[in-house]
């Protein structure tokens, strides 16, 4: 068989699979499609977080950060907050502030972007463990930002978030309802399936061009040993700045799906926890190769919630002794430490790596 046509079968296929995966899913629960939603929008942040620590090799435990600017600024451009809080505001916008998507998603990547270059300035010097603990720093010091910017000037109304947020709209369409397609119900989070689908496609694009570019091998060739890079005549300081913003700018673009998807933020919903597990996807996939950070994190974004059919039962038979949330997390990290013992290099990792 042809090579090309056999290629071009497999994507038709996995085209029409993609297409089809939440109406059947939603058969058994809008549950499941929203488990789906999640996971896409936990690919978009991991493809991200692999163009700053797969391809050029800098360790970022602060990458939720970015995610949370974000998901703030939708929030804030598209809820009542600032209008109840600013009359200023409240003058200008009688009917309040109501932004459209494709209005916020252009400036959630670029505040993003401009966040990353700021984060990556001054950590430039930084290897290893000294910029996993500055990046980290940074997360936490962006949280408690947004915990506590409710004085002396409500901003972002504290630890109780903000809501309610509008739900996106395109095109006249909007993905918070639930609509009637040729006497099949399209709900809400089928809604937000497609457009989630279509982004992650379009990220995925942006990345592969990227990795086959001279930008990406000199990303890779820092990687793997910046003193000769810098010797080979690549200019590393631009190049580690640029890391950082393109990938921010993925976790922007997240954070302004996240947030009208939805409905509220908190900054409950950006703690560290949230960054390990960004990074955990990107290493358990296999750094640096588009398809096992995938695929690693479709595992770990949908293992905790099927865990959870697990733990309960676990918890019933115990008479309630064990507590089903612990369980789970304690189930999901037997699983990872399972994983890596058994793929070192990632559960798809690229194939120069992959002895």
């Amino acid at each position: 068989m042809n090579p090309k046509l056999a290629r071009l079968g497999l994507i038709v296929l996995a085209t029409v699979a993609l297409l089809v995966m939440p109406l059947v899913a939603q058969q058994f629960g809008n549950a499941w499609v929203r488990i789906i939603d999640t996971a896409l929008l936990y690919i978009l942040l991991a493809l991200g977080l692999n163009i700053v620590v797969g391809y050029a090799g800098l360790l970022d435990l602060g990458y939720v950060a970015f995610y949370a600017v974000g998901a703030y600024l939708f929030a804030l451009l598209a809820s009542p907050q600032l209008t109840d809080n600013f009359p200023a505001i409240a003058a200008m916008y009688p009917d309040g502030l109501h932004a459209a998507l494709w209005v916020v998603i252009p400036l959630g990547a670029l505040l993003a972007g401009l966040t990353g270059l700021l984060l990556g300035a001054p950590t430039l010097k930084l290897r290893g463990d000294y910029l996993a603990i500055v990046t980290l720093g940074f997360g936490e010091i962006i949280r408690v930002f947004l915990n506590n910017l409710e004085q002396p000037i409500n901003i972002t109304n504290g630890p109780r978030g903000i809501g309610p947020i509008d739900s996106i709209t395109l095109f006249g369409w909007d993905l918070g309802k639930k609509w009637d397609l040729f006497g099949l119900d399209i709900p809400s989070v089928t809604n937000h399936y497609y457009l989630f689908l279509a982004v992650v496609v379009f990220a995925v694009l942006i990345c592969r061009r990227l990795e086959r570019s001279r930008i990406g091998r000199a990303w890779m060739a820092i990687r793997e040993d910046e003193v000769a890079a810098r010797a080979m005549g690549i200019h590393t300081r631009n190049l580690k700045l640029l890391a950082f913003g393109i990938g921010a700018t993925f976790g922007g673009v997240s954070g302004v799906l996240f947030a009208g998807f939805q409905g509220f933020v908190s900054p409950e919903s950006f703690a560290l926890q949230e960054s390990v597990m960004i990074v955990a996807m990107v290493v358990l996939g296999g750094m640096g190769h588009l398809p096992g950070v995938m695929v690693g994190a479709l595992l770990l974004a949908a293992l905790p919630e099927a865990l959870r059919y697990v733990a309960d039962p676990l918890q019933h038979l115990t008479d309630g002794r064990l507590d089903a949330s612990i369980l789970r997390q304690l189930l999901i990290a037997l699983a990872m430490i399972g994983i890596m013992l058994a793929r070192p290099r990632g559960l798809w990792p690229a194939p120069d790596n992959a002895r």
